[in-house]
């Protein structure tokens, strides 16, 4: 609350791709074509870098609002009303004539996965850089992109979104994500210097820069722009990287089950307890228990908790 008894703005307004997923657990490492496979589990989840983001961070008691595209179908209806129910604002997300996309996610007993997608309404999304309004930016003072090479559209207008949401007066963060077209530094590099947090994993800091140690990338990724660079280490935890130091903070031992998602659930598990009001060496940790959590069920989301059941899980696994 503020001293005048207002409510303080902290809500976080994500933008990104919106996706079903079908996620298929027990997948063989090398299935043979022309031939029929039993598997563990075949379920349909929320999937999409936004999606998976803001309803990490609903979930975990922040307010988010949804700016995302989803086709005029049943699979729109179903991401819709999966976010809706986790307490994202969805009043914001475009309907379009393309279908949602979608993706199959292939998931072996180790938990890695190969991902079959289909873009959809991602094809027609975000071609201009929204005005960001009043209206979209009331109660957040957050803004999260993520992944911009996950829409054809953002790879150009990136920047200037970026750029919207700080004159907005919002503070912004940026999710890489993987770049199907190999492009890395060439959409990167506009956006560095308007990123408040630059979200990174270990492998995509080394597409980014050429560099193999995680710390000197993320000292080349400050140097391009980025004020504070966060590099999701998995099972290893995290490195977070700012103008004060660079620290490295253990993850949390646990059984992945599947990882799909689970770099957007860190991602809204950090830009959560940022919200709260939590330093940012706490919210890496408090990320990484929610990585943790995220990977020990199927889909994306379906393992979280609330945020006071996260900070409880992450201190009774604390290290003595």
């Amino acid at each position: 609350m503020t001293a005048g008894g207002v409510e303080r703005a902290n809500g976080v307004l994500v933008a990104g791709n919106l996706v079903l997923d079908t996620v298929v657990i027990g997948v063989p490492e090398s299935p043979p074509w022309n031939t029929s496979q039993w598997v563990e589990s075949m379920e349909q989840h929320l999937g999409g870098n936004c999606g998976n983001t803001s309803h990490a961070i609903a979930r975990l008691g922040v307010p988010a609002r949804a700016l995302a595209f989803a086709g005029r179908d049943a699979a729109g209806d179903r991401v819709t009303e999966i976010l809706s129910a986790a307490g994202v604002d969805t009043s914001f997300m475009e309907r379009t004539g393309m279908p949602t996309a979608a993706s199959v996610a292939l998931v072996r007993a180790d938990g890695a996965r190969c991902f079959l997608h289909c873009p959809g309404a991602s094809l027609v999304a975000f071609l201009n850089a929204p005005e960001i309004t009043p209206s979209l930016a009331s109660g957040c003072a957050f803004f999260h992109l993520a992944n911009p090479f996950g829409i054809p559209g953002l790879r150009s207008t990136a920047p200037e979104i970026l750029r919207r949401a700080r004159a907005a007066g919002l503070r912004t963060s940026l999710d890489a994500g993987w770049d199907s077209r190999g492009e890395w530094m060439k959409v990167f590099a506009p956006c560095l210097p308007l990123a408040d947090v630059l979200f990174v994993n270990a492998e995509e800091t080394r597409l980014l820069t050429g560099l193999e140690d995680e710390n000197a990338a993320a000292s080349a990724l400050m140097d391009a722009g980025a004020a504070c660079v966060v590099v999701k280490m998995g099972a290893l935890g995290c490195m977070l990287r700012n103008s004060q130091g660079c620290w490295t903070i253990p993850g949390f031992a646990v059984t992945a089950v599947d990882t799909t998602g689970a770099g957007d659930c860190f991602a809204g598990g950090f830009l959560a307890a940022a919200a709260k009001g939590l330093p940012p060496l706490e919210a890496a940790r408090f990320a990484n228990a929610v990585g943790a959590l995220s990977v020990q069920k199927p889909g994306s989301t379906a393992g979280l908790l609330s945020f006071e059941e996260t900070l409880a899980w992450a201190a009774a696994r604390s290290r003595p």
